[in-house]
C-alpha cells in the first residue's frame, strides 16, 4: 500500500519541478516594466481630483477617451516626451518620489509629466494630492488595469518614452534627483 502513495508523491514533485522550470524560462514582462523600443500601451483614467468615477480604459478605443478630467497616455505622447510614474497609495516612500518628480518637472519644458496611483482609496489619494501640492496630473487606476499593462510591480516604476510613445527605458525603485534628472535629460534630447 505504500507504493501508490510514493508514486503519487513522485509524480506531484515532478509536476512542481516542471512548473518551476517553465516559470523561470518563460519570457514575460514580470516586474521590469516596459522594454525599450516597445510602445506605451494606450490608457485613459480619471484624474484623481476629477468628479469622474470609473475603471481604467485600456481598450483599443482608449486614445479617443479625452477630456479635462481624464489622464490619457495618447495625449501625453502626442505633446512630447513622456515621464510617467506609477505609485501605490498609501506609501510615504512613493509619495516622496512623486514629490521629487513634481519638483523636477519645472526644469524640463516640453516634457510631459504624469503619475498614476494604483488602487487604494481615492479619497485618501485626493487628500494626498492636495496636502502635498502636486501640480502634475495624477490619474487613478482603481482596478490596476493600467499597472498590469505597464508591468508595474515596484513602487515607483517610471516609464520614459519619446514623443509618439516609444519607450526609451523604465526606471525601477527610488531615484535621487541626479539620477532622475539625467534620465529625463537623455529623453529630452
Amino acid at each position: 500500500m505504500r507504493r501508490p502513495g510514493v508514486l503519487v508523491g513522485v509524480v506531484a514533485l515532478a509536476v512542481l519541478a516542471y512548473i518551476l522550470v517553465n516559470t523561470l524560462r518563460t519570457e514575460g514582462p514580470g516586474s521590469r516594466g516596459l522594454a525599450p523600443g516597445t510602445r506605451m500601451p494606450a490608457f485613459a483614467v480619471p484624474l484623481a481630483l476629477s468628479a469622474l468615477d470609473g475603471d481604467a480604459n485600456v481598450s483599443a478605443r482608449a486614445c479617443s477617451v479625452r477630456g479635462p478630467q481624464i489622464l490619457n497616455s495618447c495625449q501625453l505622447a502626442e505633446r512630447g516626451p513622456v515621464v510617467l510614474m506609477f505609485f501605490v497609495e498609501p506609501s510615504q516612500r512613493c509619495d516622496d518620489e512623486v514629490d521629487r518628480l513634481d519638483r523636477l518637472r519645472g526644469r524640463f519644458g516640453g516634457v510631459q509629466f504624469a503619475a498614476v496611483a494604483i488602487r487604494g482609496s481615492r479619497d485618501a489619494l485626493r487628500r494626498r494630492v492636495r496636502e502635498r501640492g502636486w501640480r502634475l496630473p495624477v490619474g487613478y487606476d482603481r482596478d490596476g488595469a493600467v499597472a498590469n499593462e505597464y508591468a508595474v510591480a515596484v513602487c515607483p516604476t517610471i516609464t520614459l518614452a519619446r514623443r509618439g510613445g516609444e519607450v526609451r527605458r523604465t526606471l525601477l525603485g527610488s531615484q535621487d534627483d541626479a539620477q532622475l534628472s539625467a534620465a529625463i535629460r537623455e529623453l529630452a534630447r
